[in-house]
């Protein structure tokens, strides 16, 4: 039913507008060196692995629209749209497709917003705190003022409550979070800062309903991006992460890591990737304690840590140090080729040894 509905609404273009948006990946990954907390190896591993997504909006009046979007990927791994060729579909069967993304965005002079399932609404550079494949369910409001101020340009406000599993009875008692962020931008534009307050509500310490006892998690990021040279586009960011609930007291927790809670990240990055022609080069290193975020919404693209033996498909990556080397090449407007390499190892063993990875992969890229 959803097509024709569509059609009919395109025939009166003055009074309503559709657009879509769409994108396909392929991907060539190897891992290897993935020494697990017992001291043995997992098998070294070669996949193609391939994502596609489509989505459509609805302008309905010029301060409101509407809009969906489709993936591929298994629905219980919020963190990974990509599917793998061969991987448990049996012989050429359909494959598994869901909503990522159903909501209503308002906007409305310096005001905007949106409720329902969307973006990651706060401001971040990378997906090492929030994985971009994760999409919260709730409520954000934006404000932004701009300034003719040549030190200061734009001072915007990012809040939110997202839900990630509710009860059924009064809002305390659910699994969420919130956020409040500021984001200012200087120096023509060349430097933003963006402090940001995160508190996350009875999370759960496995995910996907097979927990042991759930957490708080109140953590204080400050992050700052400066374009150093505006004409080449070589950029520096830094995040800085500080969980500050006491987990002391937490019989749960094993000692080791109660105090777990901080992280940090640098980058430095030169060139873009807008039109043909273009390159980029990415240098990214990480040190994320245990509890300095949520392992399983964030990213789970440096290791091939997860929660399979606890009853879940999902990532754990926190409580590691690594870097990330990418390059970049545009084929098109829309369409590149980027190449990541990836070493990772665990800050503290959950068993007798320390975890470690590598991983080098190979994405080709297009999107409309």
């Amino acid at each position: 039913m959803l097509f024709p509905a569509l059609l009919i609404a395109q025939t009166d273009s003055t009074k309503t507008k559709l657009s879509f948006t769409g994108d396909f990946r392929f991907r060539v990954e190897q891992d290897w060196n993935s020494r697990k907390s017992d001291g043995t190896y997992r098998d070294d591993r070669t996949r193609l692995r391939y994502r596609a997504r489509f989505g459509v909006s609805y302008d309905y009046k010029e301060w409101i629209s509407f809009g969906m979007r489709l993936r591929t990927g298994d629905p219980k791994k919020q963190q990974d749209p990509q599917l793998t060729l061969g991987d448990g579909f049996k012989e050429f069967s359909t494959l598994p497709i869901s909503f990522e993304k159903v909501y209503a965005n308002f906007s409305h002079k310096w005001l905007s917003g949106w409720f329902g399932k969307n973006t990651f609404p706060f401001e971040k550079q990378n997906e090492l705190f929030w994985s971009d494949n994760v999409f919260p369910e709730g409520v954000s409001l934006t404000g932004k003022f701009n300034f003719k101020n040549k030190y200061l340009q734009s001072l915007q406000l990012n809040i939110g409550h997202f839900i990630l599993a509710s009860n059924g009875t009064s809002f305390d008692s659910d699994a969420y979070f919130q956020g409040v962020q500021f984001v200012t931008t200087h120096l023509s534009n060349r430097l933003k800062f963006f402090p940001t307050f995160y508190y996350f509500n009875e999370i759960p310490n496995i995910p996907d309903g097979n927990e042991t006892f759930t957490i708080n998690y109140a953590i204080v990021h400050f992050g700052t991006t400066i374009e150093l040279i505006r004409k080449s586009n070589l950029t520096v960011g830094i995040d800085y992460y500080q969980n500050i609930v006491n987990y002391n007291k937490n019989d749960s927790i094993s000692q080791k890591f109660r105090n777990q809670k901080q992280g940090l990240v640098s980058s430095i990055s030169i060139g873009k990737l807008k039109k043909k022609g273009d390159w980029k080069l990415l240098l990214t290193h990480s040190y994320l304690e245990r509890f300095s975020a949520v392992d399983f919404l964030a990213q789970n693209d440096w290791a091939r840590w997860d929660y399979s033996n606890q009853g879940s498909p999902d990532g754990r990556l926190t409580n590691f140090k690594g870097i990330e080397i990418m390059a970049g090449y545009a084929l098109d407007k829309n369409m590149n080729f980027k190449i990541r390499f990836f070493n990772v190892n665990q800050i503290k063993p959950f068993g007798v040894s320390k975890e470690t990875g590598d991983r080098i992969r190979l994405d080709f890229n297009i999107a409309f």
